[in-house]
């Protein structure tokens, strides 16, 4: 009987031991202005974390619309960042309406704050600069000085000059990722000091497309590059976003031992002929609420945690552009898994 009461004793200790502690999911805690959210990314000035993403067409906020939060959970919508499209890229891209997809990053000493404009369905494109010494907006420092053009695409090129990513290597180059649809994700090497192409009159590099019959969408966008463990992880988003809670936006992700490539996926498939892993899908069957996550934004935190800001379509809120956070944990396998 000795054997039965040692088995009682060990479950009741069990049963008494309080569980493991979690850390909460940031989706599960986010609360405030988070709708519409779409193409957003995520930095840290201060005390202060800022959401800057795509403006809302026919809206007053198509100019760049910022949240701002002191808690990565509370989130507090602001005001435009810009009072009207710059004059250069009205001419560049005739019926432009809005700013699309910022990215931002403290490089020597300012804030970048590349952008895109365009119109939608069409690749005469371009790619813009704003910086700033600070995203405070109740700094003295505080404002955004217009450096016009860095990079444009035409009906004449294979390629669509939108959602910029600004990526710096480990030998101190600076790099600039974007792409959407056409023969997909692209690099351009820039200048350290101006953060403009380097090189202007160079063929941009490939990274990653979705082969299709000639004529077919190949929908593939979104790029944004992250450095760990000594090897580059390319994220990107496949199909379509923008149509709701029909969308079928997923983001997927390669790793390369160089910015340049080749990108390829856990199971070793080139993200150069459609391959990748999943990083973030829509919610299971039986949740069905938060579909098409994509156009990943990444911030490594000053405690070493790595977030990632994206958008979803809220099916409880007649499918609304929403804000959605996650931490990173990084796997034994040094693959990003996203906790959302």
């Amino acid at each position: 009987m000795l054997h039965k009461t040692l088995l009682a004793a060990l479950m009741l200790g069990m049963a008494a031991a309080p569980a493991a502690a979690q850390t909460p999911k940031l989706n599960d805690a986010l609360t405030g202005d988070l709708v519409p959210t779409h193409d957003p990314v995520l930095a840290r000035d201060g005390d202060t974390y800022y959401v800057f993403g795509t403006g809302v067409p026919g809206e007053d906020g198509r100019y760049i619309l910022p949240r701002t939060s002191k808690d990565l959970v509370h989130w507090t919508a602001g005001q435009p960042l810009f009072a009207k499209i710059p004059d250069w890229a009205v001419k560049a891209v005739p019926g432009t309406k809005e700013m699309w997809a910022p990215d931002v990053s403290f490089v020597n000493g300012r804030w970048r704050m590349y952008y895109a404009v365009s119109t939608f369905g069409g690749n005469r494109s371009a790619i813009g600069l704003f910086t700033s010494a600070t995203l405070d907006p109740a700094s003295p420092a505080y404002g955004w000085k217009d450096e016009g053009l860095v990079l444009m695409s035409t009906a004449q090129d294979d390629y669509n000059a939108i959602d910029p990513n600004f990526v710096a290597d480990k030998d101190g180059r600076h790099w600039l990722a974007f792409g959407s649809f056409w023969t997909g994700v692209k690099l351009v090497e820039l200048d350290t000091k101006t953060g403009k192409p380097l090189r202007p009159n160079e063929k941009p590099l490939s990274l990653a497309r979705r082969p299709a019959p000639a004529g077919a969408p190949a929908p593939i966008e979104a790029p944004f590059i992250v450095q760990h463990g000594g090897g580059y992880f390319l994220f990107a988003s496949n199909d379509y976003c923008c149509k709701g809670v029909n969308s079928t936006y997923y983001t997927i992700v390669g790793r390369a031992d160089k910015i340049t490539g080749p990108y390829l996926g856990k199971d070793g498939s080139p993200m150069m002929q459609g391959g990748g892993t999943i990083f973030l899908r829509a919610d299971l069957p039986e949740q069905e609420r938060f579909r098409g996550p994509g156009h990943a934004g990444f911030l490594h935190d000053k405690d070493g945690t790595d977030i990632v800001a994206y958008h979803a379509y809220d099916k409880a809120n007649h499918g609304a552009s929403t804000l959605r956070l996650a931490r990173i944990r990084w796997g034994a396998d040094g693959w990003p898994v996203a906790e959302y």
